[in-house]
């Protein structure tokens, strides 16, 4: 089936690649929309493909907010409830300790592919239907999988802001996929982001714009 021409994909080497070109794709042709009560401009139906999926990366690290990395960092480590997302369960915990039961998805994830390389159902989720009342994670389904000896990660998304958090995102799904790899001895492949709703909320023009600008400025 052909895809429509609103459909977009992206490829990248790196994750802070990847970031620059949807923001810049969201900026100069997204559509005017609304979340949550809130102004944004906004692409349907994105898939990210990152080729070279590192934690560590030298984009984000020169160009992103170091308090909002924090923030996204905290929110797939630490299992407290997130205050500003109205008090939801954190990503960590949904990861770690599913519906509050103590059930590791992801030590789940690599013992499914210790015992079978070849599982094409090593697949996990953050949705907690009996739980998520109010707040529905973006971020709502992980796919593990080794190809040619390299595990590789589908993810998708129903909405990413990619100015406030959507690096935060990837920097962390990327360390996620380093955790899984390195577990099981394998090297990191690449990682597909499936997004619904790649936004950019009204708020955040002047900081993406300037961000784009200094890229720009620097060739």
């Amino acid at each position: 089936m052909e895809t429509t021409s609103q459909d977009i994909a992206l490829t990248t080497e790196t994750i802070g690649e990847s970031w620059l070109a949807i923001a810049r794709r969201i900026l100069a042709a997204g559509s005017p929309s609304r979340y949550d009560g809130m102004p944004i401009l906004e692409l349907p139906r994105v898939t990210l493909t990152v080729n070279e999926p590192l934690s560590v990366d030298p984009i984000i690290e020169k160009l992103a907010n170091p308090e909002r990395l924090a923030w996204m960092h905290a929110n797939f480590t630490d299992h407290s409830l997130v205050r500003e997302l109205g008090d939801a369960r954190s990503y960590a915990s949904r990861l770690f300790d599913y519906a509050a039961v103590g059930r590791d998805q992801v030590e789940w994830v690599i013992e499914r592919l210790r015992t079978d390389p070849t599982s094409r159902s090593a697949t996990i989720t953050t949705f907690e239907p009996l739980l998520d009342t109010t707040y529905i994670p973006c971020v709502s389904l992980l796919d593990f999988w080794i190809r040619d000896g390299a595990l590789e990660q589908v993810v998708y998304a129903h909405s990413i802001d990619f100015g406030s958090k959507g690096y935060g995102n990837l920097v962390e799904l990327a360390w996620l996929q380093q955790h899984v790899a390195s577990a099981l001895d394998v090297s990191v492949g690449r990682l597909d982001f499936v997004i619904k709703s790649a936004h950019v909320y009204e708020t955040e023009f002047e900081y993406m714009s300037t961000v784009l600008a200094r890229v720009d400025a620097v060739g």
